[in-house]
């Protein structure tokens, strides 16, 4: 670990966090594509809130050469060269699905292009995004070979450690949660190790190979996406029988080994992403995944389902549906977090429109611009904004500022209350999940 210089390649819900935590005790470089991004956390503002303006100030260096002069220290930049003095590089991009849902490894490889411009003898390149076993080694590490002229496990070495962070969680913060690691040789694999566990809290875990680091990851969320599109399923089985699903589970959970999974719109760049990349690689291997596909599909149903519902209960008190108003309360893909990324929320908004229903929509947690630039959507982001009574109230985010909002100022006499995410009192909506 002595004289190891960190990059971080990507400062988003990922990069930054583990930037600013290396940051305490190694020379560290921050790199970032955006320049309002680098600029914004310049002057120690995270607009994800991962991070507070303290502990950006607590680390943030105002030149290269201040942190080139300490054992510690964070400078942000989007000048790649500035990034070649160091010699272990963690690549922390996205790695999204495409329209069709196939894996879209387009930032991973243009992030590998960039290490390969700068990749040195002896240098460590460690990949954090989620992707397919196989991913980095077959995918990243070619192009970092064709492209520095250097050989693999010869010249430089890589390693894989996914990341585990929990957007919006302030208990389960990074260096709080295991951290699985693994390197391209058994030595490589130590070192990365000695390196994650010189900040990692929670201790480590080092895999024996990347292919199983990369495979456990993707599992993780894949089963997470299988067990809440059952219970997804559930209720909308529960629904044509009359029966609470809420209800049910409480009184199931009572059993020890029940899992306390709970219905909902399932988005994000992890549970509504991962499932496909695994699948995808299955099925270049000659292997149709069955429950894994069948989980998306009907996780990927759940938003027309809530709209449609919600329409049948509007027809049910007489509501006109075309040109009816309805008020969305959340665009966040999860409560009390600004993350917009793969929300489903965007489902409801679409099959409600397309019943011809004038939709608005309220999060107070989001921005109007990242909102506007990814869904084209023009969201209301102050509560007095609101100027016009609604026939109907869908709540799809649990965020705390809902729990009491004042229905009666924006509703009509008769209106439909969904409760997505049952973050109310049964009595007081019309349906919940």
């Amino acid at each position: 670990m002595k004289n190891t210089k960190i990059a971080i390649i990507g400062l988003g819900y990922v990069g930054l966090p583990l930037a600013v935590e290396f940051a305490k005790k190694y020379q560290t470089i921050g790199f970032d594509i955006n320049i309002d991004r680098v600029n914004q956390l310049k002057n120690n503002t995270d607009l994800t809130l991962e991070t507070s303006s303290e502990e950006l100030k607590a680390v943030n260096c105002n030149s290269l050469s201040e942190v080139q002069k300490s054992n510690n220290g964070l400078w942000l930049t989007t000048n790649v060269t500035e990034i070649s003095q160091a010699n272990f590089y963690i690549i922390t991009v996205p790695t999204p699905v495409d329209k069709n849902n196939k894996p879209d490894l387009t930032p991973l490889y243009k992030a590998s292009e960039t290490i390969g411009n700068i990749l040195k003898k002896g240098d460590i390149v460690v990949y954090e995004s989620t992707v397919f076993p196989g991913a980095t080694e077959e995918e990243c590490v070619p192009i970092l070979e064709k492209i520095s002229g250097l050989k693999y496990n010869v010249d430089f070495y890589v390693g894989y450690s996914p990341e585990r962070i929990n957007p919006g969680d302030k208990e389960r913060t990074v260096t709080k949660i295991l951290k699985v690691t693994s390197g391209s040789t058994p030595e490589i694999g130590k070192k990365v190790d000695a390196v994650y566990k010189s900040i990692i809290t929670a201790g480590t875990y080092l895999a024996p190979s990347i292919k199983v680091a990369e495979a456990a990851k993707v599992i993780e969320n894949s089963q997470r996406d299988i067990n809440i599109a059952f219970v997804n399923e559930l209720s909308k089985i529960f629904k044509l029988m009359d029966i609470d699903t809420n209800e049910v589970l409480e009184a199931a959970g009572t059993k020890w080994n029940f899992l306390p999974f709970r219905p909902g719109l399932v988005g994000g760049h992890c549970i509504g992403v991962d499932p496909y990349y695994l699948a995808q690689k299955a099925i270049k291997l000659g292997y149709n995944p069955e429950i894994i596909l069948a989980g998306r599909r009907l996780n990927d149903s759940m938003g027309a389902f809530v709209a449609q519902e919600t329409v049948k209960l509007m027809i049910k008190k007489d509501i006109n549906v075309k040109d009816a108003n309805a008020l969305v309360l959340g665009i966040t893909f999860k409560e009390n977090c600004p993350d917009i990324r793969n929300s489903r929320a965007i489902d409801v908004i679409n099959e409600l429109k397309s019943f011809k229903i004038n939709v608005d929509v309220y999060d107070p947690w989001a921005t109007v611009s990242a909102v506007k630039h990814e869904y084209d959507l023009d969201l209301i982001s102050d509560i007095s904004e609101i100027n016009k009574k609604y026939q109907t109230v869908v709540i799809v985010v649990a965020h705390e500022e809902f729990k009491n909002f004042n229905l009666e100022n924006v509703t009509d006499d008769n209106f439909v209350l969904v409760d997505v995410k049952s973050m109310l009192p049964k009595e007081k909506s019309d349906m919940r999940l």
